[in-house]
C-alpha cells in the first residue's frame, strides 16, 4: 500500500510541476508581449527622420502608424544640438517604400491615457521617402499641462476684463 501511495504522490507531484511550468511559461509570453518587444528580430525597411519640439512621452519602439495600420517604429529618439529639437528616426518596413516625399508626422495618443505613437499622413509629391530623408512637416505631442494651463491663464485673463 506504501509503494501506491509513493507512485501517486510522485504523479501528482510532476502534473503540479507541469502546470506550473506551463503557467511561468505563458506569463513571460504576455509579458514580452504586453512590453511591445521584438524578441531577437531586426527590423528590417528604411529609416527617415523627423524634428519634434516635443515628443510628450513617446518612446522608442513605440508604433508609427498610417491610417491605423503600424508599417514601422520609433528606432532611435535624441536631442538635435544645433536645432534644440527632439531628432526622431523612424524606420519603414520593407513593404512601403512608396510613401510620398511630403508626407506629415504628428505624435498621437491611444486613447486618452494610452501609449504614444506616430501617424504618417501622406501627401501628393510623386517622389517617395528614401533612406535618411527628412520629414518637413511635423506637428508635436499635446501636453495635457500645457493645455491645462492655457485654460487657466484664459479663464484668468477673462476674468480681469
Amino acid at each position: 500500500m506504501e509503494v501506491r501511495s509513493v507512485k501517486n504522490s510522485r504523479r501528482v507531484d510532476l502534473a503540479v510541476g507541469a502546470f506550473v511550468a506551463a503557467g511561468l511559461a505563458a506569463l513571460f509570453v504576455l509579458a514580452m508581449q504586453v512590453s511591445n518587444i521584438t524578441a531577437f528580430q531586426r527590423a528590417e525597411g528604411y529609416t527617415i527622420i523627423g524634428y519634434f519640439q516635443n515628443v510628450g512621452g513617446l518612446r522608442e519602439r513605440a508604433p508609427v502608424r498610417l491610417g491605423g495600420v503600424q508599417i514601422g517604429r520609433v528606432s532611435a529618439i535624441d536631442l538635435d544640438q544645433n536645432r534644440f529639437e527632439a531628432r526622431v528616426e523612424i524606420t519603414i518596413a520593407e513593404g512601403y517604400d512608396d510613401l510620398p516625399s511630403d508626407t506629415a508626422a504628428s505624435i498621437r495618443t491611444s486613447g486618452l491615457l494610452g501609449e504614444q505613437y506616430i501617424s504618417l499622413d501622406p501627401g501628393g509629391m510623386p517622389d517617395a521617402l528614401r533612406q535618411g530623408d527628412e520629414i518637413m512637416l511635423t506637428q508635436s505631442a499635446l501636453v495635457l499641462e500645457d493645455i491645462i494651463g492655457q485654460f487657466l491663464y484664459n479663464q484668468g485673463a477673462g476674468g480681469e476684463e
